[in-house]
């Protein structure tokens, strides 16, 4: 039987590989919805929304394991941050309901131009939800007051300047990677327009997180000792550096789906280094995985579902990719 200490990292690392999974499948979508909403010609805006039709309902299922997860491995942590953000969380999910039935229903709309506004809803709803995830992460990097694993804040922390960064970083950084999507899975003016937006939008969401970073730095002196050491920033730069120059050979070859695999694997990084600089925290400025964790036992019992899930769900999105692959032309309104 495994001690408690190992059994709390596995719970936490099974949270991590959700929350991570999701904001790389979903962002990508979130990011073509909001590419979408800014695109004028009609027949590209349908190729765009045939790209993500098949598959973005299955990307969201994360999103599930992730919540779901949090409340049953570390309930203390799920107590404190739910109060704390209330309103972001609430905005999040009608924003997910209005992206959800735009995407639904766009072609029965009865005419172009009630099209074009159902259009204008999908892109106020990818925006809404990647600001306000970015929000909520910011949060938590910031740091939420607490005392004896309650909530004690005045419910407007997530309004400081740091959140609303990292909301404005998570959009720009999701249109990357739908850009991306886009010069994989399309053709012609679209897939060459999406490249050149895919190739502005990488120096712009690079620029961002190195700047987020540097300012998370700042907020804690354990982030600065942590980030500051050249075990982890001199990996970390090294990697960047072989992704971007894997990023920007992509659009030269034949392999088009090279630049969003490099896109997606910045964002690993970035998702990376903001676990490297709160661990062992799992709510800053003081609640520990340890102090969060639900009983052993629970955790044991979870962790065999995410042994059954996780895979399940990752067979069940390969699938889909697999079946709905290949090229799509902006051929139809």
């Amino acid at each position: 039987m495994l001690d408690t200490d190992w059994i709390v990292l596995l719970s936490a690392g099974a949270l991590a590989f959700s929350v991570m999974n999701y904001v790389l499948l979903d962002g990508t979508d979130l990011g073509v919805g909001v590419l979408m909403g800014l695109t004028h010609c009609a027949k590209d805006r349908r190729a765009m929304a045939v790209t993500i039709l098949p598959i973005w309902d299955a990307n969201e299922t994360w999103l599930v394991l992730g919540g779901g997860g949090l409340l049953a491995l570390f309930p203390s942590a799920y107590s404190i941050l739910l109060p704390a953000l209330y309103l972001p969380f609430i905005l999040m999910f009608l924003a997910l309901i209005l992206r959800a039935v735009a995407l639904e229903f766009r072609d029965y709309a009865p005419s172009d131009g009630i099209k074009r506004g159902v259009d204008g809803l999908l892109l106020c709803g990818s925006v809404l939800v990647g600001a306000t995830q970015g929000i909520v992460l910011g949060t938590l990097v910031q740091g939420v007051p607490h005392e004896t694993g309650q909530y004690n804040g005045d419910g407007i922390e997530w309004l400081n300047l740091f959140p609303l960064f990292c909301g404005a970083v998570l959009v720009v950084g999701y249109t990357w990677l739908g850009a991306c999507w886009l010069y994989w899975r399309t053709v012609g003016e679209l897939q060459r327009r999406s490249g050149f937006q895919a190739k502005a939008l990488a120096i712009v969401t690079v620029a961002l997180l190195i700047v987020l970073v540097v300012w998370t730095s700042t907020l804690d002196a354990r982030y600065a000792q942590r980030l500051s050491d050249w075990r982890v920033w001199m990996p970390a730069m090294s990697l960047l550096v072989a992704l971007l120059a894997g990023f920007a050979l992509g659009f030269r070859s034949r392999w088009h789906a090279l630049p969003l695999f490099a896109a997606l694997g910045v964002f690993v990084l970035a998702f990376a280094l903001m676990i490297v600089a709160l661990f062992p925290l799992i709510v800053p400025p003081d609640l520990t995985l340890q102090a969060a964790a639900s009983s052993s036992h629970s955790q044991v019992f979870m962790l065999v579902g995410f042994a059954v899930l996780i895979p399940v769900t990752l067979i069940y999105n390969t699938f889909g990719f697999s079946v709905f692959s290949g090229k799509v032309s902006p051929t139809l309104k």
